[in-house]
């Protein structure tokens, strides 16, 4: 069963519009949901995806290629630019609504919100088009087989992605890892990473951590080896690394921590 949705508390502002179709004789309908990023100056759209139920085929026709029709002019002009020219432009057929702020983690997770508080309902696939969303302790506790985590919430995936059960989001909190991971971002992960631990970013649970904000954290691994042995080997050091010169390095034993995951990227 899908989870309920939980509010999105968030460092980011992005503002909204809202556009509305009001065709004669038919009443007004919310059909798309433009998003922006005033500090990139980026777009997210969201329209509708059949016109059949609210318009004539010529006119749904044209409803149906207004999506391409934004895109092309935010890549070529701006966010800004292209709602400014809504703004001046739109008639009493296609309106524009008010522009509003939001907090924002991941601005293609409320272009989804937004889009099924106020056009239609967004179909989710586990797995096939959304991932759960945890906290980080929650992602923890469900490498435990006593201890199950439900999803918070169900995200959209980014494009192109192939998904599977080992990826999950959830949010990495303060500035350690910034730029590359700003604070209050939403983010992807593969639980039980492959291969070598050297230089990725992983997802840490440190033990003995009273302070619950920084038990779980991601930071980048880095260790020097020593032979023991014919093909062994054992750490001989084992250093967790912030990204963010202003914050400082742990050096860490095998036995004060365990890696939950590893960080993939940000979701946008």
């Amino acid at each position: 069963m899908l989870a309920l949705v939980i509010p999105i508390s968030a460092r980011r502002q992005g503002t909204y519009v809202l556009l509305e179709v009001a065709l004669p004789a038919r009443h007004p309908q919310n059909i798309g949901v433009f998003l922006m990023d005033p500090n990139t100056n980026r777009a997210w759209i969201r329209m509708r995806g059949n016109y059949d139920d609210l318009a004539d085929p010529e006119d749904a026709e044209v409803l149906e290629a207004l999506w391409q029709d934004l895109e092309t002019r935010c890549t070529e002009s701006g966010a800004e630019a292209c709602l400014e020219s809504l703004e001046d432009s739109l008639s009493n057929t296609l309106r524009i609504s008010d522009r509003q702020a939001i907090a924002v983690d991941a601005f293609s997770r409320v272009l989804d919100r937004l889009f099924e508080d106020h056009v239609e309902k967004v179909e989710v696939a586990p797995f096939r088009t959304h991932l759960p969303l945890y906290s980080l302790r929650a992602a923890a506790g469900s490498l435990g087989e006593e201890m199950g985590s439900e999803a918070e919430d169900w995200v959209r995936a980014p494009e192109g992605m192939r998904l599977d059960p080992s990826l999950f989001v959830a949010h990495v909190v303060g500035r350690s890892m910034e730029p590359r991971i700003p604070d209050g971002s939403l983010n992807l992960f593969r639980f039980h990473p492959a291969g070598s631990r050297q230089g990725k970013l992983l997802l840490i649970q440190r033990f003995g951590v009273l302070d619950e904000t920084a038990r779980y954290t991601v930071k980048r691994y880095t260790s020097e080896k020593i032979v023991t042995g014919p093909e062994q080997w054992a750490n001989a050091s084992i250093r967790l690394e912030p990204l963010n010169p202003e914050f400082q390095a742990w050096d860490v034993g095998p036995e004060d921590f365990a890696v939950v995951a590893e960080w993939l990227r940000v979701i946008e």
